[in-house]
C-alpha cells in the first residue's frame, strides 16, 4: 500500500527519543512505515532529548536500535530514505527557553505531531515549552503515552495541564492495545457479520473472559511498578478498553466520537466495586519464586531494589457486571498478571448451552460454543463448535466431538505481514484520525471505577494472595468462577515465542 501524496506532510517530533519506548517500539515502527511507503515524502522525524549530541551520532544511535529491536538486516533503500528525514534537537524539557531550538527543525507549513514518550509528570512542562516558543497552532497534534495519572485526581491535573494549550481534538491519548489487528477486527467481527451481531447479548452469551497474561516479571521497573501495580498498569487502560469494545452498542458511524461515545457508555454502566462487594468480585495476588518455561525466577519481593514489605498486586482477577439492557446478568471476567506460564492476550466469548440435549450418548452435558479472539501472540479468531464424528455406526446414535474452526491471521493472510500496533497508531496520528485513541472522559470514567477498588483495598489493608511464578495466579481466582460452575479458559493453541 502506498500513501496518496495528497495527504499532508508532517514534522514528527519525538520527545524522549533516546528512551526505552522510542528505541524498542516507536523508531522501529517509523522504519516499517517508511518501508511500506506510508509516510509522505516531505515528512521529517525530529528526535528530541536532553543529551547534547551531533546529528551524525543520533543517526548512528537510531541505526543501532533499529538493528537491535527491529529488523536484523535493514533494507538499504528504506534506511537511506529514513536517514534523510532525521533531525536531532537537544532540549532541557523543564526549561522553557531551550525549546526555541525547535524553530530550526520544524516548518510552519507542515503539521507538527509531538509524541511525548516521556514521564507524564513533564507533559505540562513540554506543552508550556512549546507554547513559549510560539510554535503551537490549531494544526499541532500531541500524543500522550499512558499512564495518565495514578488516580482520577492526578489524571485530571495532567489533562488540565495539556488542555491549557491544546484542544481535545488535538490530543491523541495512546493505548497500544487499540492498534492490535485483532482488537481492530472486533468492530468488523461484531458489526459486519450477522451471525455475531444478532447473538451478541444476554440472550445468547453466558459470560465473557478477557485475559492478559505476561510471563515476565517487572523487568527492572520496580520503582514504577510498585507504585502502580497491575490494577493501574493493565486494568485501568488495556483491559477496560478491550471490554468496552466487546460490550459497546453499534456506533452510528465509524468516526472517532461515535465509537468513543459508545465505549464511554459501557464504562459508565460498569457496576461499582467497593468495600461492600469487593470480596466476592476481585482476587489480587503477588508472585513468589518459581519456574517459568523451565527457568527459575525470583519472587516479587526478591526482585532487585524490592521493598520486602510491599503489598502491591502483580495479579488481578475481576468479576465485572455491566448494568444495561444488553448485558444484564452476563459477567465479564477480567484477569491479568505477571510471571504466568505464557504471554497471551485473548477474549473468550462463552455462548449459552442448548436448552435440551439430544446427544446424551456422546455428551452428558453439551459443551458451550466458544469464540476465542487471540490478540497475541498468534493473532486470530477460533470458534469451538460441535459436529458429528465421520464414519458408520450400528448403535443408532450419533457420535459428536468438539471441533475448532481456526481463523488464524498467520494462516488466512500468510503473505501479509501483521503490523505492530504502534505502526498503525503512528500512521493514524499522521493522518489525523482519533478513532483509535482514548478521549479524556473515557480515561476519567475508567479511573472513577478503578479508584473505588483501590480505596477498598487501602481500607482493608489486606495483603495480596501469594501465587507461585509459572502458575495462573492464586487459587482463589479459580474459585471466582467455580462458584458459578465456570472455569478459566486455558489456551492450548498459542505459539510460544
Amino acid at each position: 500500500m502506498v500513501m496518496d501524496n495528497s495527504y499532508e506532510p508532517c514534522d514528527f517530533v519525538l520527545f524522549g527519543t533516546l528512551g526505552d519506548l522510542s528505541r524498542r517500539k516507536l523508531l522501529p515502527s517509523l522504519y516499517q512505515l517508511e518501508k511500506a511507503n506510508l509516510m509522505h515524502p516531505e515528512t521529517t522525524i525530529v528526535g528530541v532529548a536532553r543529551h547534547d549530541m551531533s546529528l551524525e551520532d543520533y543517526i548512528e544511535e537510531v541505526h543501532t536500535n533499529l538493528v537491535k529491536f527491529g529488523e536484523k538486516e535493514l533494507c538499504e533503500a528504506t534506511w537511506e530514505r529514513m536517514r534523510a528525514r532525521l533531525h536531532y534537537a537537544c532540549v532541557d524539557m523543564k526549561n522553557v527557553d531551550s525549546y526555541c531550538v525547535l524553530d530550526d527543525h520544524v516548518d510552519p507549513s507542515r503539521t507538527m505531531v509531538c509524541y511525548l514518550a516521556t514521564p507524564p509528570a513533564i507533559y505540562g512542562d513540554i506543552c508550556r515549552g512549546l507554547h513559549s516558543c510560539k510554535i503551537i497552532d490549531s494544526s499541532v497534534r500531541v500524543v500522550l503515552e499512558k499512564p495518565i495519572g495514578h488516580d482520577l485526581e492526578s489524571s485530571k491535573v495532567i489533562n488540565e495541564q495539556v488542555a491549557e494549550y491544546f484542544d481535545e481534538k488535538q490530543i491523541y491519548r495512546i493505548d497500544h492495545y487499540l492498534g492490535k489487528e485483532t482488537v481492530l477486527n472486533l468492530v468488523s467481527l461484531r458489526f459486519a457479520n450477522s451471525i455475531f451481531a444478532t447473538n451478541w447479548d444476554h440472550n445468547c452469551i453466558d459470560h465473557v473472559q478477557i485475559s492478559v497474561a505476561e510471563s515476565v516479571g517487572i523487568e527492572g521497573r520496580w520503582g514504577y511498578f510498585d507504585d502502580a501495580g497491575q490494577m493501574r498498569d493493565m486494568v485501568q487502560n488495556h483491559l477496560l478498553q478491550i471490554l468496552s469494545l466487546v460490550a459497546m452498542e453499534p456506533p452510528t458511524t465509524l468516526d472517532a466520537d461515535s465509537i468513543r461515545d459508545e465505549k464511554l457508555k459501557v464504562l459508565k454502566a460498569l457496576r461499582p466495586i467497593n468495600a461492600t462487594n469487593i470480596s466476592e468480585s476481585i482476587v489480587r495476588g503477588q508472585y513468589t519464586s518459581g519456574f517459568v518455561k523451565g527457568e527459575e525466577v525470583p519472587g516479587y519481593l526478591e526482585e532487585d531494589d524490592a521493598n520486602t514489605q510491599s503489598k502491591t498486586e502483580t495479579f488481578v482477577a475481576i468479576k465485572a457486571e455491566i448494568d444495561n439492557w444488553r448485558w444484564a446478568g452476563v459477567p465479564f471476567y477480567l484477569r491479568t498478571g505477571k510471571r504466568m506460564p505464557n504471554k497471551v492476550s485473548e477474549v473468550v466469548i462463552y455462548f449459552k448451552r442448548q436448552p435440551h440435549n439430544l446427544f446424551g450418548d456422546s455428551f452428558k452435558n453439551l459443551p458451550p460454543n466458544k469464540l476465542v479472539i487471540r490478540l497475541q501472540p498468534d493473532e486470530g479468531v477460533e470458534i469451538t463448535v460441535m459436529n458429528k464424528v465421520p464414519g458408520l455406526t450400528n448403535s443408532g446414535s450419533m457420535d459428536l466431538q468438539k471441533s475448532k474452526l481456526n481463523l488464524s491471521f498467520s494462516e488466512a493472510f500468510a503473505d501479509e505481514r501483521i503490523p505492530d500496533a504502534y505502526e498503525k497508531l503512528l500512521l493514524e496520528v499522521m493522518l489525523g484520525n482519533q478513532a483509535l485513541f482514548v478521549r479524556r472522559d473515557e480515561i476519567e470514567q475508567a479511573w472513577t471505577w478503578v479508584d473505588s477498588i483501590l480505596d477498598a483495598w487501602k481500607s482493608s489493608n489486606e495483603p495480596p494472595e501469594p501465587y507461585q511464578a509459572g502458575t495462573w495466579g492464586p487459587v482463589d481466582s479459580i474459585g471466582l468462577l467455580a462458584r458459578e460452575n465456570r472455569s478459566w479458559y486455558e489456551s492450548k493453541t498459542v505459539k510460544k515465542k
